[in-house]
């Protein structure tokens, strides 16, 4: 069985590559060609220790592979990180485990992915200012993967920290090709073309009134708290989630149900104008003039099946990775 480091996914990883990736599995999930249960989860005795598991077999890509991410809040602070992943790559003929791989980037990486795909959809074709709200390792893989979609002259990084803001506005000058500035949350969003929460905060950190005519939104936070961004700004866009099924469905951390990132009596599905895979499969996306777009991201494993045979497949070919018996 292939092991891949994290270091190793740094190494293989092509954005761009798995951008497209992450949009063919969408456009499965959307047809109903995708074999995807809900996550289950099991509960330590710390009330907020998760360990779920989120499997999932996409034909298209002849690719079946199960995530376990160990989600556990009450490490924040002491060194430990509050969310740790694991995804393991089954043949889908035969069964036999074909790797092993860090899960914690791939989850940055894809999700940033979705979040670039739906910019690369749905925002404004002019789109110049790209603003990235959070500090966190979501907060770089957004930038370093939204910022590819789009002639940007601008990237504002926001966050409630300053000091945390500033060091990742430092962090990415050296990394993009495109002036990076810190600048408070309210400040950042106005005049934002493209915008993207990655926070998890307990409260919203975006306000409805901070947003331009025809800026685009992407949300991938929810914590214990509810959502990161207000219900005005949800109720007032056009959305596109992942899946109907699982942006309703209950989002459960720990021994209590978080709630469901859209739906506790807000709007229900009549609201959301597409899945995203809707439009990675070519269908026509109406952009409200003056109105705001929405891509709201609850995490699906299809998404870890993408970037899971996108790496092996680069990492068998380049010859990267550690080799062990099982």
């Amino acid at each position: 069985m292939l092991v891949l480091s994290r270091d190793d996914v740094a190494e293989l990883l092509d954005r761009d590559a798995l951008r497209t990736a992450v949009g063919d599995a969408m456009a499965e999930v959307s047809a109903g060609r995708v074999s995807m249960p809900p996550r289950v989860g099991a509960f330590s005795d710390d009330p907020t220790g998760v360990m779920a598991v989120m499997p999932a077999y996409v034909p298209a890509l002849r690719a079946m592979a199960t995530k376990i991410v160990n989600v556990f809040p009450a490490n924040a602070g002491t060194g430990l990180d509050t969310h740790q992943a694991i995804v393991l790559l089954v043949d889908p003929e035969s069964g036999e485990f074909l790797a092993m791989l860090d899960g914690d980037s791939i989850t940055a990486e894809r999700t940033a992915a979705g979040s670039a795909l739906s910019t690369e959809l749905m925002a404004r074709p002019d789109a110049g200012v790209l603003t990235i709200i959070g500090t966190g390792v979501q907060a770089r893989s957004h930038a370093l993967a939204v910022v590819r979609t789009r002639e940007f002259a601008e990237i504002r990084i926001a966050g409630r920290d300053a000091e945390k803001s500033a060091a990742l506005t430092v962090a990415l000058e050296l990394l993009v090709d495109v002036p990076v500035r810190s600048m408070a949350i309210d400040d950042a969003c106005r005049g934002a073309d493209v915008v993207c929460a990655t926070t998890d905060a307990h409260e919203p950190v975006v306000r409805r009134e901070w947003f331009s005519p025809g800026t685009h939104i992407t949300s991938v936070g929810f914590s214990a708290g509810g959502p990161e961004i207000d219900a005005v700004t949800v109720a007032d866009s056009t959305l596109v989630v992942e899946s109907r099924a699982t942006a309703f469905a209950p989002y459960p951390v720990g021994s209590h149900d978080r709630g469901r990132p859209l739906a506790d009596g807000l709007i229900d599905e009549d609201h959301v104008a597409a899945e995203i895979g809707e439009l990675a499969a070519g269908a026509a996306f109406d952009r409200p003039d003056g109105g705001i777009t929405l891509y709201k991201s609850a995490g699906v494993a299809a998404q870890d099946v993408a970037a899971a045979k996108l790496l092996f497949d680069a990492a068998v070919a380049q010859g990267v990775g550690t080799t062990i018996e099982r």
